[in-house]
């Protein structure tokens, strides 16, 4: 189906399953993706790049993975947090299976594949951890973003990887002009033509 993309709710294609090997918070895991996602041929650029950027995450708490695909991010951070409750989100559903699928694989009883609509109204994050999806548009991207950051937790950080030539440094206006006065945005790192921003919600 060529106009199907990996932010595609339900994946037309027939399911192929293809195993993996890839390495995640130290050590390397044989995992599943499949096609009909984002990058599942290995772990992509940007997500290593955020991977290698962003300090450890806090020791508990509700994390979230925006745009999981098949979980790299969120099982970085179950397996570096395992007392955490990894909400991994996504608008694909074969991708959550998959997410699933390699959480048990690699023993991580913490991740909540959901949909969107499926985390509850009242969690908070004490981190978000996205790669998010650049090429669904300006307009959806904003929108996902607005909806996400602000549930961030006070004192609490996001860390975002974008694409310098994907607009990275005009997302990073963007954030500054339009999250609540008590967020800060700076970019964290620069890596392979990637940018990492990072947004602090302030103590209260």
């Amino acid at each position: 189906m060529a106009s199907e993309h990996y932010f595609t709710s339900s994946p037309g294609s027939e399911l192929k399953l293809r195993t993996i090997t890839a390495r995640l918070a130290g050590r390397d895991y044989e995992l599943t993706t499949a096609n009909g996602m984002f990058s599942p041929e290995r772990i992509d650029t940007g997500t290593q790049v955020l991977l290698a950027n962003t300090p450890e995450p806090p020791p508990g708490g509700d994390f979230l993975d925006l745009g999981c695909g098949w979980g790299p991010i969120a099982l970085t951070l179950a397996l570096q947090a395992p007392h955490a409750t990894v909400w991994a989100v996504d608008v694909n559903q074969r991708a959550l299976d998959i997410v699933r699928k390699n959480a048990a694989t690699v023993g991580a009883t913490n991740v909540n594949a959901v949909l969107p609509d499926d985390v509850p109204d009242g969690v908070v994050f004490r981190t978000i951890w996205s790669n998010p999806p650049i090429r669904v548009g300006k307009n959806e991207l904003h929108g996902l973003l607005q909806r996400w950051l602000p549930r961030l937790d006070d004192g609490s950080d996001a860390w975002l990887v974008v694409q310098r030539n994907l607009g990275s440094d005009s997302l990073h206006r963007w954030l500054q002009d339009t999250l609540p006065d008590d967020f800060s945005v700076a970019r964290a790192a620069t890596s392979k033509g990637f940018r990492v921003l990072h947004a602090r919600r302030r103590s209260h």
